[in-house]
């Protein structure tokens, strides 16, 4: 199998939908699924380049497994749930320093799942689709709630993880290009969300392999170690 050219890491508190948002895009489908067990990943094959992306668990048991993850990785989606403002503050305060291992260049984009639980995301994710939302499911509709967390809050999250990480903001994406809100279920924003990362991953893939040091090495360069023989005091 070929190595990858990039990595791309999900991070976020256990059920946000870190899982669901990848397999909606990998796969086509929202699955019942569960908990994510330490890691997994996918390879998209984007133009001629080929991109891992790392699905990991939010459980905090594995938490310590996330910076091995991310060492490397050209970015990070930080995922949240828009009706737990809580799963928000874990982004600052428990996964935002296991990207300390990821590349210097590292992109983040702050995601909002789970959009289509709220009132004001039931009918945008509905017209999106094509379909009335609260004829989804035989009729049958679940109960909407306000949305917990806006997309202004995961805009202040992204210009603190500039700070964080000494950026300048006029020497990455805005936080409007960066701050994403989805519906795994629905697939609202989820290809934009992916395709997006993509295309600003592959010039960083470019420049480090006009940067970085070569993938081999010439043997022939290589001199042999002179042998002395040994003595008891050699």
């Amino acid at each position: 199998m070929r190595k990858p050219d990039g990595k791309i890491v999900l991070l976020g508190d256990m059920n946000v939908g870190k899982t669901s948002l990848l397999q909606r895009y990998m796969e086509r489908r929202f699955p019942d699924t569960v908990s994510t067990v330490g890691g997994a990943f996918y390879l998209k094959q984007w133009r001629s380049f080929n991109i891992s992306i790392w699905d990991t668990a939010g459980r905090e048991q594995f938490h310590g497994l996330g910076s091995m993850y991310c060492r490397g990785a050209a970015a990070v989606i930080l995922i949240y749930d828009v009706n737990h403002l809580q799963s928000l503050v874990e982004l600052e305060d428990r996964f935002l320093g296991l990207t300390d291992t990821a590349s210097k260049d590292c992109l983040f984009a702050i995601v909002g799942n789970k959009v289509d639980l709220t009132e004001e995301g039931a009918t945008e994710s509905g017209e999106k689709e094509g379909h009335n939302p609260s004829k989804a499911g035989g009729g049958c509709a679940s109960p909407r709630v306000p949305k917990q967390v806006q997309l202004e809050d995961a805009m202040a999250l992204y210009k603190k993880i500039l700070k964080y990480k000494m950026l300048d903001e006029k020497d990455v994406p805005a936080a409007e290009q960066m701050c994403f809100e989805t519906s795994a279920k629905t697939g609202y924003n989820v290809d934009l969300l992916f395709e997006t990362l993509f295309d600003m991953v592959v010039p960083m893939i470019l420049q480090q392999r006009t940067e970085g040091p070569p993938q081999t090495v010439d043997i022939t360069s290589c001199k042999p170690t002179k042998r002395t023989r040994s003595g008891c005091c050699a």
